[in-house]
């Protein structure tokens, strides 16, 4: 019997010939990710050595990735504080991996990871951010812990006690319609799954479809597959994989191929075909309460958010630019856009992009994560309604208990900006070349 791709990964990261579901492993961390979050790992690091006469010091310095984003920049002397408690850790344990806010490196982790290399086919990607199964992308083994966690493999170099998960294999095939997208896929898959359906267990996408789709698409799967309460979302490394790492990231990773075997043995298998796909919405207040866009069209809405690790990426601000290039906004509907990266910030500016939904009303924001979990930058008035491009819509998720949340594309947000209710893109004044 063969084995499932997270059973791959996780039997080369061990140097055994196989691992199975419900397996305890113990696995060495490649990559340890957090954000301002860093903080409070630090202070639990710092418990583990208490009392035991040892000094304090990571035990890889050159694995661990720290990057701003959540609160950026700081929205409060707490926060304030605590970014500068973790620029001095930075300093005093020599982390390189370092992504301060800045215009020239910083952006949203999780984009800012896979721009600069630090996941990779096979790697052990650790993160104490819940969105971490973004890098199964890119054939990682990737997953959220909280900051204790953290801190213990901060100090050990290893996750302990992870549980081999058993797989659901999504096989994915045709053609997506004209401006239906992955975010439409991955939210029909989490109505499909519902919230609770993949809980603790691996999803691997499969199929011409996945095969035929670029990385950015691969990685707004992986990222709501935890929505799904999956621990991974994982697709395997192909020539996509290494031509995005070599023209992105500047890294070379050599084959083979890192696959799931032909006779691995699955929990479940979905099949999907993308050709009949239509627009999807989710909301308000649960994930998994996904409509066809039918069924939501014409809710007022009152502020847009276009962007975050979800769908914050060039393509889709060039989907989103392309709908409302020439047009304006109404006058009933701010609408923020957040490029997820300062690279992605700079490439949609030079293509004219940012200039063209300025000049059509919306408000361009630095990349960053603030309106997503409601800290800053969008907080919600009472009995607001906002369409957002994120990933979850949760009551009060983005500031405000007594307002709602509705997810979906950068089209159907793009086409809702021109209208001030939920709209398809399918309509005549959002027609490509109309």
């Amino acid at each position: 019997m063969g084995m499932t791709l997270a059973e791959k990964i996780l039997a080369r990261a061990l140097g055994c010939a196989r691992v199975q579901p419900c397996d305890i492993v113990s696995l060495p961390v490649d990559t340890a990710l957090s954000h301002e979050n860093a903080a409070l790992v630090i202070n639990q690091f710092y418990e583990i050595y208490k009392g035991t006469g040892l000094e304090a010091r990571v035990w890889d310095s050159e694995k661990i990735a720290i990057i701003f984003d959540h609160r950026v920049p700081a929205e409060s002397a707490k926060t304030a504080t605590n970014q500068k408690k973790v620029r001095e850790f930075v300093k005093a344990q020599g982390i390189t991996k370092f992504h301060d806010i800045r215009g020239d490196i910083g952006g949203i982790c999780h984009q800012v990871l896979a721009e600069s290399g630090y996941a990779r086919p096979g790697y052990i990607v650790v993160g104490t951010d819940s969105h971490t199964t973004t890098h199964g992308a890119f054939g990682a083994f990737a997953w959220g812990v909280g900051a204790t966690e953290m801190a213990s493999i901060w100090a050990l170099g290893k996750a302990l006690n992870v549980e081999v998960p058993a797989t659901i294999k999504i096989v994915v095939n045709g053609t997506f319609q004209d401006f239906v997208s992955p975010k439409d896929l991955i939210l029909y898959i989490i109505k499909m799954l519902t919230a609770e359906g993949a809980n603790f267990k691996a999803l691997e996408f499969h199929g011409e479809a996945i095969r035929a789709m670029p990385m950015t698409g691969r990685m707004v799967l992986c990222n709501m597959a935890v929505e799904a309460g999956a621990t991974v979302g994982l697709v395997s490394s192909d020539e996509e994989t290494f031509r995005y790492l070599r023209e992105t990231a500047g890294v070379y990773v050599p084959s083979p191929l890192l696959e799931a075997d032909i006779d691995a043995a699955y929990e479940r298998v979905l099949e999907i075909d993308i050709s009949d796909l239509t627009f999807q919405v989710s909301g308000p207040h649960f994930v998994d309460a996904v409509q066809n866009i039918e069924l939501v069209e014409g809710k007022a809405i009152h502020q847009i958010v276009i962007g975050s690790c979800t769908n914050g990426r060039i393509e889709d601000i060039a989907i989103v630019a392309e709908i409302i290039g020439g047009k304006k906004i109404v006058d009933s509907v701010r609408v923020l856009v957040f490029p997820a990266s300062w690279k992605i910030y700079r490439e949609a500016m030079e293509k004219g992009y940012l200039l063209t939904l300025a000049e059509a009303g919306a408000v361009i924001m630095n990349p960053g994560c603030g309106p997503c979990l409601g800290i800053h930058q969008g907080v919600l008035g009472d009995g607001e309604v906002v369409l957002s491009t994120t990933n979850r819509n949760f009551k009060g998720r983005m500031g405000n208990a007594n307002s709602e949340v509705y997810l979906c594309s950068p089209a159907v947000a793009a086409a809702s900006a021109l209208t001030g209710v939920i709209t398809n893109p399918k309509q005549k004044n959002t027609r490509r070349n109309e």
